[in-house]
């Protein structure tokens, strides 16, 4: 069983996550079933409170955390990426992708993988260009709500489906109908993608 470890920190964005984390660790529809499972990573091994008010116990510290064991670190948003708390995390994900292991990170985590390099010749999203700084791959943003561009994805923190969908589309978590289905079920509502879901 490989890992997708999930970043934790004070005032991660629980919404940016959730469908990511209940897709991986829900066996139905998957192409291979309990072939992942989600483990949240820590700086420390002291629980943290995620901004909804939620206390989330890490299951392991990142000076633990090893891309050799890893299927994908997954990085949330949070304000203390503006303020260079995370910075290990962003170190982390540069690890990770020169392991050639991908990492996805949403919103405030975007910034955390411009100021490591690694978007400065991949295509990525965002909130917005000017969030990211100075650096050298302004000209590859793009207006998408989520890119996956050579083992790294990126999305604005408004669009946690469409992140959802890159992650599960990497990991190939689920035969291609399924993913359509799945993801037009949910960005609708309309219950005949949940027929489409059941029949694929």
């Amino acid at each position: 069983m490989k890992t997708i470890h999930l970043a934790v920190y004070d005032g991660l964005a629980d919404w940016e996550f959730g469908y990511v984390a209940a897709g991986v660790n829900n066996p139905a529809f998957q192409r291979e079933p309990g072939r992942f499972r989600v483990r949240a990573v820590g700086a420390g091994p002291e629980p943290v409170t995620t901004i909804g008010g939620l206390r989330i116990v890490p299951d392991l510290v990142l000076a633990d955390a090893d891309p050799a064991d890893s299927a994908m670190l997954v990085l949330p948003g949070a304000d203390a990426w503006s303020t260079g708390e995370l910075v290990p995390f962003g170190a982390a994900a540069r690890r990770w992708v020169g392991a050639g292991v991908p990492v996805a990170g949403i919103c405030g985590a975007v910034a955390g993988l411009a100021a490591e390099g690694l978007l400065d010749d991949r295509r990525h999203t965002g909130n917005a260009v000017e969030e990211l700084g100075g650096y050298a791959g302004a000209d590859r943003f793009g207006a998408e709500r989520a890119v996956r561009d050579r083992g790294v994805i990126t999305a604005g923190g408004a669009s946690p489906l469409e992140f959802a969908r890159e992650v599960f589309a990497e990991l190939d978590l689920y035969p291609d109908e399924v993913l359509e289905a799945w993801y037009g079920l949910h960005r609708t509502g309309d219950p005949a993608w949940f027929g489409r879901l059941v029949g694929a």
